[in-house]
C-alpha cells in the first residue's frame, strides 16, 4: 500500500486505479466474472483479515467505492472531509443540512454504544425495519465517504452470518485528526493527485476529475503548484492531441521513449486556500 498510497478494492470499469482484486488475480479477469474464483477469495479474505490490524483505511471513500488508503496518505484525504477533530461536528453538519437524518442516527448510535455489526447498528439507529435497508446503506455509504465511521472487522451475524462491524474513524484512528490539521486543501489534493499520476503513469486532467470524483476545478487547482513547480509536467502525447500531465519522473521516461513534453501553463486557481480548522 505505501507504494500505491491508494487502490480500490474492485476493479470499476472506465477508472483507471489500481485495485486489489487485479493486482491479485491479473488484469485479465473480466470485471463481470461474479464473485467467484480462488483470487476474489484470497482478495476478501486477505482484506477481512486484515481489517482490525489498523494497517491502513479501507471504507467506501472514492466514488462511492471500496478504497484502500495507506495510513501514510490517509491525513490528505481526511484533510478534504468536513471533519475538525471533535466528534460531535456532526450536529453543525446536520443543522445545515449536509448530514441526512439516517447518517446522523448510525453516528449516534456508533458514538453513544460504541462499535457495533450491522445487523445491531441497524436496530440501534432505529432503521431496521425492511423498507428502511436502503436508507441505512445509502446513509453507511455517506458516513464512509466524509471518513467518519468505517469497518473494522467482521461478525458472524445475520442471514448470512457475514457482517462488517463499524467503529468512528476518529475513535480507530486517534491521532488523525491531528494530523491532518496542518495540511492545507490544496496540499491535500497535490499530494493526492501526485500520488495518482505515480499509479496511472500519465492522464487527461478530465480523467483525474472522473477518476477521484472530484470537480474539474478542484484538480486544476491542485496542478497549478505542481506543475508551476515542474514536479508535473504538461504535455501533448502527439502534436495537436488533447494535453496529458505525468509527474517529472514517469515525463522523463516518456521522454526517453521519443515523447518530449513541453511545459503549459494550467488554469490558476486561488492560491494559499486552507481548511478553516
Amino acid at each position: 500500500m505505501r507504494q500505491v498510497g491508494f487502490c480500490l478494492f474492485w476493479p470499476t470499469e472506465g477508472v483507471e486505479l489500481p485495485n486489489l482484486l487485479q493486482a491479485i488475480a491479473g488484469n485479465a479477469r473480466p470485471l463481470t466474472a461474479g464473485y467467484d474464483g480462488p483470487a476474489i477469495g484470497r482478495s476478501w479474505n486477505w482484506k477481512d483479515d486484515a481489517l482490525d490490524k489498523c494497517w491502513w483505511y479501507y471504507g467506501k471513500l472514492l466514488r462511492r467505492r471500496a478504497t484502500i488508503v495507506s495510513l501514510e496518505l490517509l491525513p490528505s484525504f481526511y484533510a478534504l472531509s468536513e471533519n475538525y477533530g471533535d466528534a460531535r461536528d456532526y450536529l453543525v453538519e446536520y443543522e445545515e443540512g449536509r448530514l441526512s437524518a439516517e447518517a446522523k442516527s448510525v453516528y449516534e448510535a456508533l458514538l453513544e454504544r460504541g462499535p457495533l455489526d450491522a445487523v445491531r447498528l441497524r436496530k440501534e439507529s432505529r432503521l431496521a425495519a425492511t423498507q428502511a435497508k436502503a436508507r441505512f446503506d445509502r446513509a453507511l455509504v455517506e458516513l464512509q465517504g466524509d471518513l467518519k465511521v468505517m469497518p473494522i472487522g467482521v461478525a458472524d451475524a445475520g442471514a448470512w452470518h457475514y457482517a462488517f462491524i463499524y467503529d468512528l474513524v476518529e475513535r480507530w484512528f486517534p491521532e488523525l485528526p491531528a494530523q491532518a490539521r496542518p495540511i492545507s486543501t490544496r496540499e491535500a489534493r497535490s499530494r493526492i493527485v501526485t500520488q495518482y499520476l505515480e499509479n496511472v503513469i500519465v492522464a487527461q486532467r478530465g480523467s483525474i476529475s472522473h477518476d477521484l470524483g472530484w470537480r474539474p476545478n478542484e484538480v486544476d487547482r491542485a496542478l497549478t503548484g505542481l506543475v508551476e513547480s515542474e514536479r508535473v509536467l504538461e504535455f501533448e502525447m502527439e502534436p495537436g492531441t488533447r494535453p496529458v500531465v505525468a509527474t517529472r519522473r514517469w515525463a522523463r521516461r516518456l521522454r526517453r521513449g521519443g515523447i518530449t513534453p513541453k511545459k503549459k501553463s494550467p488554469a490558476r486557481g486561488r492560491r494559499g486556500e486552507r481548511r478553516g480548522r
